[in-house]
């Protein structure tokens, strides 16, 4: 078991967004997988987060997989470079006293796309998106917060990324974590 440091951090408004200063690259483009699969959502899942330990999702049945994905106010979205995926962010919305909250539920790079400014612009975008997604899900209430929650397992640049983006820290905690590879059957060892 290891001690494992939890950051939950927030936005309260659309205005306290810091968008990324970097510009967009041309061959950089960040699209909603419209009807996502499962089988899309857990490639992404294992090509961000295999060196990352993210493990949490991994014992999921496909049906199970699926209906986080078609729950209203789901999305995912992804950076391509060159036409490849390089990472993803999936948001995730509860109604919580009449109003949308929405969750960045995973969100990272591809470990090759990482220190290529890729991280700032598609959080920047997931972040402006998450504000809008109930016009994309009308019967949602409009959003009144956008959060996420970040660990001591993440990479170095994952909680400075989200504070540069405007994201404020509400609370901590520590929690003792059986640590899995979530490399474990993703490459036959040669």
């Amino acid at each position: 078991m290891t001690n494992v440091t939890i950051t939950y951090l927030q936005l309260l408004s659309p205005e306290e967004i810091t968008p990324s200063s970097r510009p967009a690259p041309d061959d950089v483009r960040i699209e909603l997988v419209r009807d996502i699969t499962p089988e899309y959502s857990k490639f992404l899942y294992r090509s961000v987060g295999s060196e990352l330990n993210w493990a949490d999702r991994l014992n999921s049945t496909r049906e199970q997989w699926d209906e986080v994905l078609r729950r209203e106010g789901s999305e995912t979205w992804v950076v391509y470079r060159d036409g490849a995926p390089k990472g993803y962010v999936e948001l995730v919305t509860e109604v919580v006293d009449s109003r949308s909250e929405v969750e960045v539920f995973y969100f990272g790079l591809f470990p090759e796309a990482i220190g290529q400014g890729l991280g700032g612009l598609l959080l920047t975008h997931a972040l402006n998106e998450a504000w809008n997604v109930n016009q994309r899900s009308p019967q949602l209430p409009p959003v009144g917060r956008v959060w996420l929650h970040t660990c001591s397992l993440d990479g170095p640049a994952a909680l400075p990324n989200y504070e540069a983006r405007g994201l404020k820290v509400y609370k901590h905690e520590t929690e003792q974590t059986e640590v899995k590879d979530a490399s474990a059957g993703l490459w036959p060892i040669a």
